[in-house]
């Protein structure tokens, strides 16, 4: 591989492809701390207003609302898997920034590769593949465990 084909792959592909994991990183981190702090905040709120002795009507419904957010943001955390998002994404950045210091040392597999390029490439390709795969069986996994519960009713 050329020194110019390879420059033309960092620039395209590879740079644009760790900007895309830590941004969707970033995105998922915020959203599972911003879930999670609600779904704590909101739990050690609810048994004081449960046990309250005068209740109004407005703490009546105050107690419900949070009942049901409490409830949506407890199932979100489960369904859209933010933590693990933000863990995967996370170390898939840092596993292609890993494997550029690995190339321009080169150590590891570069040490003895007649085209460092081309192998550079080519693990870079194969990291950004299986963890489409990954993420491909993951959403599968949601859909399937979903159909099977809409079969028990």
């Amino acid at each position: 591989m050329t020194d110019e084909k390879l420059e033309e792959y960092l620039n395209e592909r590879y740079r644009d492809s760790i900007g895309y994991y830590e941004s969707q990183a970033t995105t998922n981190k915020r959203l599972y701390n911003r879930f999670q702090w609600s779904v704590i905040i909101i739990s050690a709120v609810m048994p004081v207003l449960v046990i309250s002795t005068n209740q109004t009507e407005y703490f009546k419904w105050a107690t419900a609302g949070l009942s049901l957010v409490l409830a949506i943001g407890t199932s979100a955390l489960k369904a859209f898997k933010f933590h693990e998002n933000w863990m995967n994404f996370r170390q898939i950045a840092e596993t292609l920034k890993q494997e550029k210091y690995f190339y321009e040392a080169e150590i590891g597999p570069y040490a003895s590769a007649p085209d460092k390029g081309a192998l550079f490439v080519d693990r870079v390709e194969s990291l950004i593949s299986r963890e489409n795969a990954i993420w491909v069986n993951v959403h599968q996994q949601k859909e399937e465990s979903g159909n099977k519960d809409s079969n028990k009713r």
